[in-house]
């Protein structure tokens, strides 16, 4: 006998019981994004990997460890793409889209990091993200978070989730910032565990990002970040809160908010939460005004952002907030007979076609009206229609209620359509 094949390690089959609450939230993100005036870009899964190295820093621990790297064969070296960001960058500039144009772009999809997998966080994951180009000024910035802040009222979630902020400045400042801090580690490395030892030679700014206590007890004193700012990267943060206040979207300022990508500038953010335990980010970004410019671009500002969508799934459910789950079927057609299979084909096809959203489902195999039924209620439909040689003859369909204690009634063919629409 062979061996029974299983999915990879932290890459997950979706089954039909899970998809319904996927569609709900794919279906708001859409929509959200949409009535801000961005547009969708699909980019391919499978990227060089010299764009993830040029943009998210060879030093980082994705390009270090946990991209799906492989050579393909004409010994080109391949990557399945681990964020969007620098997809969607490198897909605007080879197409023209970016040079002395504003752009809006959103993108949902799958995306691939070689980690250890634990609930909310998978080797394949679907991330969807938003990423505007051209705008320099702060008012996208906060237009942005704003936008995020709608998602979680719409889903239900807004109580549970906290908005934290920062400001990098600009390049040059959190260069002289950088330089600094390397100082300070290194006069406290006897204090810093092994992997903060590693950073501080590599991507310094990450040890801030440390959860050891101890590591944490040593950065007490440390260099602050907004003492290298000049009054513009001030005044683009100060710009910033200023709009989020005036819409009322609470903030908490924290200067050890980094990001774990190189090609952050200025205002960074993260809506956190206490409801998923240690995986506790669901959605993160900042402004990126270097990045085109880094992947052969002219200078273009950006900002944008990314949130995992098994993480938000997994925080909506365990907070019992799904709504508006349309089931998989609206109504199930049963059809007892010869006779009554060949008549209710040619009706349910007419059904379909006066009605273009309802899920009408025909049964099909035969069986006793006792089999039907019960693989009627099983299908989660809120109603049964019911062809036999009776209804055949009165040229009407016999309605049962599987959810409801309505009564049982019958119905002319002409009024079923009728009947299929108030189900939507």
């Amino acid at each position: 006998m062979s061996k029974k094949l299983q999915a990879i390690r932290g890459m997950n089959d979706c089954l039909p019981a899970e998809t319904p609450i996927w569609q709900m939230v794919e279906t708001v993100l859409r929509r959200v994004a949409s009535n801000y005036g961005f547009a969708e870009i699909r980019m391919p899964i499978v990227e060089s990997t010299a764009l993830f190295k040029r943009s998210i820093g060879e030093v980082t621990d994705i390009v270090e460890k946990e991209m799906y790297t492989f050579d393909d064969r004409n010994g080109d070296s391949l990557t399945l793409r681990p964020e969007g960001t620098a997809c969607c960058v490198r897909a605007a500039n080879q197409h023209g889209l970016l040079y002395n144009q504003e752009q809006r772009f959103w993108y949902m999809g799958p995306m691939f990091r070689h980690e250890r997998p634990q609930k909310g966080r998978y080797r394949q994951f679907h991330q969807f993200g938003l990423e505007a180009f051209g705008i320099a000024t702060p008012d996208i910035d906060a237009e942005i978070i704003s936008l995020t802040a709608r998602l979680w009222r719409e889903l239900g979630i807004n109580e549970f989730v906290t908005l934290e902020l920062n400001s990098l400045g600009s390049n040059e400042e959190r260069a002289n910032y950088r330089d600094a801090l390397v100082i300070f580690l290194t006069e406290r490395e006897e204090q810093l565990d092994d992997e903060s030892k590693r950073r501080m030679l590599t991507n310094p700014l990450r040890v801030l990002d440390s959860k050891n206590p101890q590591v944490q007890e040593a950065l007490v004193d440390a260099p602050k970040l907004n003492e290298y700012f000049g009054e513009e990267s001030k005044e683009h943060f100060a710009q910033v809160c200023l709009r989020l206040d005036a819409a009322g979207i609470k903030y908490v300022i924290n200067d050890r908010l980094v990001r774990g990508l190189d090609y952050y500038n200025r205002t960074v953010f993260e809506w956190v939460t206490s409801s998923l335990g240690a995986q506790g980010t669901i959605c993160a970004g900042g402004r990126y005004d270097g990045l085109v410019e880094q992947l052969g671009g002219k200078a273009t500002p950006g900002f944008g952002f990314a949130l995992g969508i098994e993480r938000l799934i997994l925080m909506i459910t365990s907070l019992d907030k799904v709504k508006n789950i349309r089931p998989q079927v609206d109504a199930y057609f049963i059809m007892l007979g010869a006779e009554a299979e060949l008549k209710g084909n040619q009706l349910a096809e007419q059904w379909r076609d006066t009605v273009l959203d309802c899920r009408l489902q025909s049964h099909c195999g035969g069986g006793s009206m006792k089999k039907q039924m019960k693989r009627a209620d099983k299908s989660g439909a809120q109603i049964a229609l019911i062809l036999g040689e009776n209804e055949i003859n009165e040229q009407q369909v016999t309605v049962k209620y599987l959810r409801g204690q309505q009564e049982q009634q019958s119905l002319s063919f002409d009024q079923v359509p009728s009947l299929l629409a108030s189900l939507i």
